[in-house]
């Protein structure tokens, strides 16, 4: 009895040590399965896939490394090659969501199929809900939609050549709200918002530009070196790191110089021009609008300027916040009311909207004062603009203005602050340079599957609109190239209304406009959305952005 029990002792080991040899195994194919793997930024939960088209996902891994995608309850493997690169495309999927994406270790939730656009340009893809906000308080104060997902695209350059993967954002397929549209793009949201609705499907923005950047900074060297080859070779001059970083803290250095001297030679700063209390009577009264205060010798002066007003404020408004417009500055300012800063901005372009705290304004006399530095130009203020003070509950609103106000004069007091010398600088704007955000933001993107591109550029053209026609083709098919689709639309906003008809550059900016309908019109992939009737002439960047969106849909819905 004793030999068959040691013998049955020694079976169940063995079956105890094939369980065993099993279960490692079952282990480390697991762990080999599930190694880790690198994923593009633009993958990541919350993500929009685009429906009705094969959808690539790609990566990094180990050479050799075994990938799988768990999708749709159907797995997807790989191996990565020799540089540890990696792609699979899943098949075409009709909208819907939210799923879940596994790849190896990494789980993405949340991730919807829709329609997936790519809005690229200068500054007035820039323009950000909060910039706008004063035109659509309500409907931006109700703005939740779960189903219209944004990315923005994080601002870099790289002069050597193309780039894996973008910068992380702190936008990174976040749902349409009023909080994470806030610094987002206007057309961008309003894009997203009117297609989700329109379609029913969920929508996933994705916007990818830089004010002031020109065309060329899109296009691949490839693709201008025939044709433009010193810009291209420009860009080449700055592949030096160390040369460019040298430029760029030369420049800082004498920025922090130009204003440590202008500071200590600017008496409104030593005689505390700003304080309630100060004693401007001896100030001249100029006006606004004739800026001769402005000029020195026949030319802007450079350095900085100050400006006062006093405004009555009466019992009922006495210590009540209001929000102080000023129009349109050039070019950067410093405010003051009652000699608290109650706000700066550092360049021309955003309109100056200052929010005064509850108790600062008090029952009779208070100053407004202003504090003009520039380094170029004449300093100014922009005609039919709103300047006044606003109170009440919709003091945020201008469509319509708010019915609470108290507008200020375009009579101030005026006082020389220092005049300068120009600031000293060496050009290092790399993101103005031949194909420097095609290598870093734009490459990064391909493959990601698209429904389209909203291509909203050409303010920086401008001034040369002859070559605009070749450059923008040369985009088109050279982003389409990337993509792999020759019928990837475009929707190619044309410049909106901008200057008056005897402004030095209204006939190129006309011009420039007609580059880009001529591109549309020979292009069977592509509409050009004319918002010329939404501009301004005294604004670079008009607000009317929900309904340049609308003609952006338009666009798409006839390429559908």
């Amino acid at each position: 009895m004793a030999v068959k029990k040691k013998k049955l002792n020694f079976a169940e080991n063995l079956k105890r040590m094939k369980r065993y040899f099993f279960f490692l195994l079952f282990a480390t194919l697991s762990l080999v399965v599930e190694a880790k793997v690198e994923l593009p930024q633009l993958f990541q939960s919350g993500m929009v896939l685009q429906r009705g088209k094969v959808i690539p996902v790609w990566g990094k891994a180990d050479a050799g490394e075994k990938v799988m995608i768990r999708w749709q309850k159907r797995q997807y493997a790989t191996m990565a090659d020799p540089q540890g690169r990696w792609r699979i495309d899943l098949p075409k999927m009709k909208a819907g969501g939210p799923y879940t994406m596994t790849i190896n270790d990494r789980v993405l939730t949340d991730v919807l199929v829709g329609d997936v656009w790519l809005c690229s340009g200068q500054s007035n893809i820039d323009v950000t809900i909060e910039r706008v906000y004063p035109r659509y308080t309500d409907e931006i104060d109700h703005f939740d939609n779960n189903q219209v997902r944004l990315f923005r695209v994080q601002n870099e350059t790289n002069t050597k050549g193309v780039q894996d993967d973008i910068r992380p954002t702190s936008i990174n397929w976040k749902p349409l709200n009023k909080q994470n549209a806030w610094l987002f793009s206007a057309i961008g949201s309003f894009l997203g918002k009117r297609m989700q609705e329109h379609r029913g499907v969920p929508q996933g923005i994705i916007v990818n530009s830089w004010g002031g950047t020109p065309i060329e900074a899109w296009i691949s060297a490839d693709s201008l070196q025939r044709d433009y080859p010193l810009q291209v070779g420009k860009t080449q001059l700055y592949q030096n790191e160390a040369m460019v970083k040298a430029q760029q803290q030369a420049n800082q250095l004498a920025d922090q110089r130009w204003r440590q001297l202008l500071d200590a030679k600017d008496p409104g700063v030593a005689q505390h021009f700003a304080a309630l209390d100060y004693d401007d009577s001896s100030w001249a009264e100029v006006n606004q609008y004739k800026n001769d205060w402005a000029k020195s010798g026949g030319r802007g002066i450079v350095g900085s300027i100050w400006l006062r007003q006093h405004v009555h404020i009466d019992k009922a408004h006495a210590g009540q916040p209001a929000r102080l417009l000023l129009g349109t500055l050039f070019d950067a300012d410093f405010t003051y009311v009652n000699g608290q800063e109650v706000g700066r901005t550092y360049y021309q372009y955003p309109p100056r909207r200052y929010d005064i705290p509850e108790g600062l304004l008090r029952e009779g006399d208070n100053v407004i004062t202003v504090r003009f530095v520039n380094k170029y130009g004449t300093v100014h203020f922009i005609q039919d603009k709103p300047y006044l003070l606003a109170f009440g509950a919709d003091r945020y609103s201008q469509n319509p203005m708010p019915k609470d106000i108290i507008p200020l004069s375009p009579q101030w007091r005026h006082h020389a602050g220092a005049e300068m010398p120009a600031c000293p600088s060496g050009d290092v704007s790399l993101q103005n340079m031949a194909s420097t955000l095609y290598n870093a933001v734009l490459y990064p993107l391909a493959p990601y599957a698209l429904s389209g591109v909203v291509w909203y550029q050409g303010e920086s053209n401008s001034g040369n609109p002859g070559p605009y026609a070749d450059l923008l083709r040369k985009l088109m098919g050279n982003w389409r190239t990337l993509w792999n689709d020759p019928t990837l639309p475009f929707c190619i906003v044309q410049l909106a209304k901008y200057m008056y008809p005897t402004d030095p550059g209204y006939q190129n900016w006309l011009r420039l406009r007609d580059q880009q309908r001529l591109v549309a019109e020979g292009d069977a992939y592509a509409e050009a959305a004319d918002i010329f009737d939404l501009g301004e002439e005294n604004d670079i960047h008009p607000l009317r952005k929900k309904e340049a969106a609308e003609r952006i849909a338009q666009c798409f819905d006839k390429l559908k």
